[in-house]
């Protein structure tokens, strides 16, 4: 799983780098295209890897998908709804797995440079963390599914392909859940993202 990993990171990476110089070559005297409006409304589909810390130390990578709706409404300022899914089937080889859904809204922060086909964004998400076929310490034992508050801290780079679709090159976020774990109560993940932007 790690090895499958990097490979899909390496490949992400490789098409940012042809994307990227693609942007910039031009040829003496050749004028740059005009980039295209912004789109008022865009959905995301992206694969998703997740690396998080374990109980009793250690991180373990999960993987998965995500889903965003975005829609622009005040100049770069934009709201984001973000669906969210990992799967860990063996965590350090204990015999535990972990599914992990989130379910977050938030602001998004959009910077396009002029003639430019690509574009940066931070953003800011707040929702719901839900923990199903693992082991969650409770009053009573152990339960197989949790709830939590989820907060989502990051930004990506999207890069124009056509006029309505984009390439999400890469997306980083940070995130925060408070699951029930014997010690801290709490976890940090790493959430790595790429897919395809539909803009409209």
């Amino acid at each position: 799983m790690r090895t499958f990993f990097w490979k899909s990171l390496l490949i992400v990476a490789a098409i940012w780098f042809i994307s990227a110089t693609g942007l910039t070559a031009q040829t003496p005297g050749e004028a740059k295209a005009p980039s295209a409006a912004p789109s008022r409304i865009d959905f995301a589909f992206a694969y998703s890897a997740a690396r998080s810390n374990a109980v009793g130390g250690g991180s373990f990578w999960m993987q998965g998908g995500s889903a965003q709706m975005h829609l622009l409404f005040y100049r770069a300022l934009g709201l984001v709804i973000d669906f969210s899914g990992w799967h860990a089937g063996n965590i350090q080889s204990s015999g535990v797995g972990l599914d992990l859904v989130t379910s977050t809204s938030g602001l998004r922060y959009t910077w396009r440079p002029a003639y430019m086909r690509y574009s940066l964004y931070g953003q800011a998400l707040a929702g719901v963390a839900s923990g199903y076929n693992s082991d969650f310490p409770s009053s009573s034992g152990f339960v197989a599914s949790s709830q939590s508050l989820a907060l989502k801290l990051g930004g990506g780079l999207n890069v124009g392909m056509t006029r309505r679709i984009a390439l999400r090159a890469l997306e980083a976020d940070w995130l925060r859940t408070q699951f029930p774990n014997s010690t801290t109560g709490t976890q940090s993940s790493c959430q790595l993202n790429s897919g395809l932007v539909f803009r409209f």
